[in-house]
């Protein structure tokens, strides 16, 4: 029997990854790898180490009274962590920061072995890690520390989990603290990196998805598609991809080699700019499809900059568009 991975999402952001055993339970995993998920009693009585599981097969010991977690609770994924006992690798969000948990995020140290500009909007950042690999779900993100400085920025995964190289997407500002890095960045430099964090990540598939990528908030998309291409997923995925200029489409040949490893994959790229000759113009939501959006019976994925969240928010909601889930992450330029 397998040991499992299991993913500990906590409200503050940050994700730690714990090993449990196969007729462990997730709150003795835990313990034993040192993060104190809250608890009292430990024998499915107080409810105190109550959580969310967000994907992943596991059973629950019945040694618990409905006090604690009730048929309903359970029913919408609820769990107690000192009962559950996982069948498979599995998501868990913890409401409580990691801090009161007793642990933080993990950092690494990581070497620059390629930095790619895209025509002055964008740069394609990889790195090596020297030791193991880092473990993160699909659309996370990581602090990287700018070299020369204390400050650091959040950018999201553009490659998938288990690579030994690790990518980035990141847009370019003029003047920007980590563009003006990246312009005179070397081979061989070394970066703090600390992470994985967010909860914007890839859930179990069980339904067609549409993918919603701002400009650089392609990246969490990329390495989504990959994960996606590795399952041989056979749901239908549309990626619609907005961005300002014509300039600002990065990374189009990847999406068009998704093509061939992903049958029911498609992409529609648009343009904002109305000087564009680009064929499709306007914001993503100009670009909403009825099959695509399957009666409501989607999970979407959006990653774009605050307005972009909030316009396509306003309009799904004056559309009368409900889909089964909505998971967004908000990104700010610097």
């Amino acid at each position: 029997m397998s040991n499992y991975n299991i993913a500990l999402n906590f409200e503050d952001g940050v994700t730690r990854f714990i090993n449990c055993g196969p007729t462990e339970k997730v709150l003795d995993a835990a313990y034993r790898q040192q993060i104190n998920l809250p608890m009292d009693c430990s024998d499915g009585v107080c409810g105190t180490c109550k959580c969310k599981a967000e994907s992943g097969n596991y059973e629950l010991n019945d040694d618990y009274i409905e006090e604690a977690l009730t048929e309903d609770e359970a029913d919408q994924g609820l769990v107690l962590t000192c009962q559950m006992i996982p069948q498979s690798d599995c998501v868990i969000s913890v409401p409580a920061p990691s801090t009161m948990c007793k642990t933080g995020s993990q950092g690494f140290t990581a070497k620059v072995s390629a930095v790619t500009p895209h025509e002055g909007s964008a740069f394609e950042l990889s790195v090596q890690v020297d030791a193991q690999v880092p473990t993160f779900l699909a659309g996370q993100y990581v602090n990287i520390t700018v070299p020369g400085s204390e400050d650091h920025r959040s950018y999201s995964f553009s490659s998938a989990p288990g690579n030994g190289e690790l990518s980035f997407l990141i847009r370019q500002l003029p003047n920007g603290l980590m563009s003006t890095y990246l312009t005179q960045a070397k081979v061989g430099d070394e970066l703090r990196i600390d992470g994985p964090m967010g909860v914007f990540f890839l859930r179990n598939v069980t339904r067609p998805l549409l993918f919603l990528a701002g400009g650089t908030g392609l990246a969490p998309f990329l390495s989504m598609l990959e994960v996606l291409a590795r399952n041989k997923e056979t749901q239908p995925v549309h990626l619609i991809y907005g961005v300002t200029y014509d300039k600002d489409l990065v990374m189009v040949e990847a999406l068009e080699a998704f093509k061939d490893r992903l049958p029911n994959f498609s992409y529609t790229t648009t343009v904002a700019d109305e000087a564009s000759t680009h064929p499709n113009k306007g914001y993503v939501t100009n670009h909403f499809q009825a099959e695509t959006l399957n009666d409501g019976d989607v999970d979407i994925y959006l990653c774009g900059p605050p307005p972009m969240v909030d316009a396509v928010s306003k309009y799904m909601k004056e559309q009368g568009i409900t889909p089964a889930n909505f998971y967004y992450e908000r990104f700010n330029p610097s």
